[in-house]
């Protein structure tokens, strides 16, 4: 069967390469015609050379063109990927340091809070291009599945504005259900876990082992365990308290509630500093940082690299291929999607994004009903719910003042700030990143107005609680640790 796939975003070197890896491991989708495209041809063309060569190794007999003509990529596509990151590093060192200047002090800063609404005011309007592209050109009822965050806006602004089909997939429920089996002790696969919410904010209600049911088991493994009793405290301490273990890293986790970050004394208490993804401040951002500058020196190096080898055993867990395995080919698949609630989980809105167990075959992509949330994990979903829906019109209508009440509501900022401070970040960050915001276009002047003629209340100058100094390429090749910065002079 021969298919088309095309990857917006392209230009990300670590997804691009493990999709089609994933894809052309599967027999069935060996002739599949892959086209990619970016914004920036320098890395597009680096990773079409690298896949390319992957290609003529494993003698498939798959196709790749890459352009920077989006919609000459989306010519005829079956299936769509997103993995961009609208307005890049540049977007996304501002979505960490104006917040910190409030008191605002992220990890990861691109789900939810401060960062992670400004993010999806980036990425809806290109999201919503993209489905505009994909309705004119693609192949009938494509396809469009999004890998890129924040994950519940940019899926809930497609299904509900972008009139496409639209799947949203991530990989935090995977890694949770690793850590799950490695504190019991007991393989995987041996394993039945369901795990219902809102993506990031996922909860493992059911954990199960030959019909036994072994969640009350979970907060005493993850305790005794001598990792994760370390990297984990903030998602162990709300397993004490609501009875649940929920996905995604310890930093990612401790930035969407309001309990973990808001005394910047208090924080190192709940983080560990051993990995980015524990709870360092602007933890991703030092990462991807330090992973575009090997991408910018270290090509020469890829490319004297083996290739990647197409087989069964080097197939990753993400959910793309097996979806498009399952749809092309009948074969059951059972993965964790995000996709429009309808009332899949009861406790949570219709029209929100959920991210739950389903099943794709050639019938398409089915979800069962889980019922209700337990309450206390429901109560955090909503909140985190809300906070979406109005970063969503916001984003659509360019409307400043539901961009600030999206700020205002939500949990780590209303910790953090009073209501006049959210006002001036918001304004704040809407003149700095501007270039990617094109909704808002007659909004920042007067922003901007707003600005000079206030008092500046964003006076924190320090490097946040827990900030590690971004390496240099010469550093990182003589395996240098990253070195903390004094929260009290950044030196």
């Amino acid at each position: 069967m021969s298919i088309k796939v095309t990857m917006i975003g392209a230009g990300s070197i670590g997804f691009t390469r493990k999709l089609v890896q994933d894809i052309l491991s599967v027999p069935d989708l060996a002739d599949t015609a892959f086209a990619f495209t970016d914004i920036n041809k320098r890395n597009l063309d680096m990773v079409a050379q690298l896949v390319r060569r992957d290609i003529a190794a494993n003698k498939s007999p798959a196709k790749l063109i890459a352009t920077t003509n989006r919609r000459k990529a989306l010519e005829g596509a079956d299936y769509v990927f997103s993995v961009v990151r609208v307005g890049g590093l540049d977007a996304f060192k501002r979505d960490i340091e104006i917040p910190l200047k409030y008191g605002i002090d992220q990890c990861v800063g691109d789900t939810l809070c401060a960062g992670g609404i400004m993010y999806a005011q980036r990425g809806i309007p290109a999201l919503l291009d993209f489905c505009r592209d994909i309705r004119d050109v693609a192949a009938d009822n494509a396809l469009f599945m999004n890998y890129s965050n924040p994950m519940a806006m940019l899926t809930w602004a497609c299904n509900q504005y972008g009139g496409v089909r639209t799947v949203g997939l991530c990989h935090g429920v995977q890694g949770g259900c690793h850590q799950i089996a490695d504190v019991l002790g007991i393989p995987r696969h041996e394993l039945d876990i369901i795990c219902a919410g809102i993506n990031h904010q996922t909860w493992y209600i059911s954990v199960k082992h030959r019909g036994r049911e072994l969640t009350d088991r979970l907060l005493e493994a993850f305790e005794k365990h001598p990792v994760y009793s370390k990297t984990e405290k903030v998602r162990i301490d709300m397993m004490r308290r609501f009875g649940y273990y929920t996905t995604e890293s310890n930093g990612h986790v401790s930035e969407y509630v309001p309990w973990y970050r808001k005394r910047s004394s208090e924080i190192m208490r709940w983080i560990d500093l051993s990995s980015w993804i524990n709870g360092e401040t602007g933890g991703y951002l030092r990462d991807c940082t330090e992973n575009r500058n090997w991408f910018e020196t270290e090509f020469p190096r890829w490319l004297e690299e083996p290739a990647r080898v197409f087989s069964a055993e080097n197939r990753s867990e993400e959910h793309g291929s097996r979806i498009i395995e399952a749809l092309e080919t009948g074969r059951i698949y059972r993965g964790f999607f995000n996709v429009v609630n309808n009332g899949c989980i009861s406790n949570l809105p219709d029209d929100c994004i959920v991210e739950a167990p389903g099943y794709v075959d050639g019938n398409g992509i089915n979800m069962p009903r889980v019922g209700n949330l337990p309450l206390a994990c429901a109560a955090t979903c909503h909140a985190s719910v809300q906070v979406q829906r109005m970063a969503v019109e916001a984003a659509v209508h360019g409307d400043v003042t539901l961009l600030k009440q999206a700020m205002l509501h939500d949990p780590l900022c209303a910790a953090v700030c009073n209501p006049e401070e959210i006002w001036q970040m918001a304004d704040e960050m809407l003149v700095a990143l501007a270039p990617w915001l094109p909704q808002y276009r007659h909004e920042i002047p007067k922003a901007k107005k707003r600005l000079a003629t206030s008092r500046p209340l964003g006076v924190y100058k320090g490097p946040g609680a827990a900030r590690l100094k971004t390496r240099t390429i010469a550093e990182i090749r003589r395996g240098a640790q990253p070195v903390r910065l004094s929260p009290r002079t950044g030196r």
